[in-house]
């Protein structure tokens, strides 16, 4: 389990003090009546817990809600079901990290974001934001990297090159430049085919 980085810690200090500060208001205002109370705060706290929890598996809901892992077929092609948001997501393995992506046919290469690319081990703070890119929310640097490798499900490439955005992006993009690798690609009205 990764220990907490300050932003966490600080949110959570904040969180234990706004559970105390409900608590003592809740404490002062029913000090006559101190059992309804307890029950009060009882509820206030498993609402605080659930709250805390959803909070810490977002990032395992939002992928149930849209599924992102392609399912191998036995012709060996990899089948992605459509998301819920109408887009396709496919999780990779860039130098060995899961990475989510979200399927660009109008992207020219594969695109990292920034947080995407520090979790597959690359340095951004070396990076060469030369490039420029348009995009729905205006003009970004981009900065050619390198990749050691870069794998779905049985797939793998070497030595690829990809960009990463040097502007707020949600999500990595999955453009042309990896997707043309693959000897055949069909979208149909649920799912989207990669085959080799």
């Amino acid at each position: 389990m990764s220990g907490l980085d300050g932003d966490s810690w600080g949110r959570l200090i904040y969180l234990a003090l706004l559970g105390s500060v409900i608590a003592f208001w809740f404490f002062v205002q029913n000090r006559q009546t101190l059992g309804k109370t307890l029950q009060q705060a009882m509820a206030w706290v498993l609402i605080f817990i659930g709250v805390i929890a959803v909070v810490g598996l977002w990032d395992d809901i939002r992928t149930t809600v849209r599924p992102s892992l392609g399912t191998v077929t036995d012709s060996g092609a990899i089948e992605v079901p459509r998301a819920r948001d109408g887009h396709f997501y496919l999780t990779l393995r860039i130098n060995g990290t899961p990475i989510e992506f979200m399927v660009d046919t109008g992207a020219s290469q594969m695109v990292l974001s920034e947080g995407d690319a520090k979790r597959a081990g690359i340095d951004t703070g070396d990076l060469a934001f030369v490039g420029r890119a348009m995009t729905a929310n205006g003009e970004v640097r981009t900065a050619p990297v390198r990749l050691d490798s870069v794998a779905l499900g049985p797939v793998e490439e070497r030595d690829f090159y990809a960009a990463v955005n040097g502007g707020d992006m949600g999500v990595s993009l999955l453009g042309m430049s990896y997707l043309q690798r693959w000897e055949r690609i069909e979208i149909t009205g649920r799912a989207l085919v990669l085959e080799r």
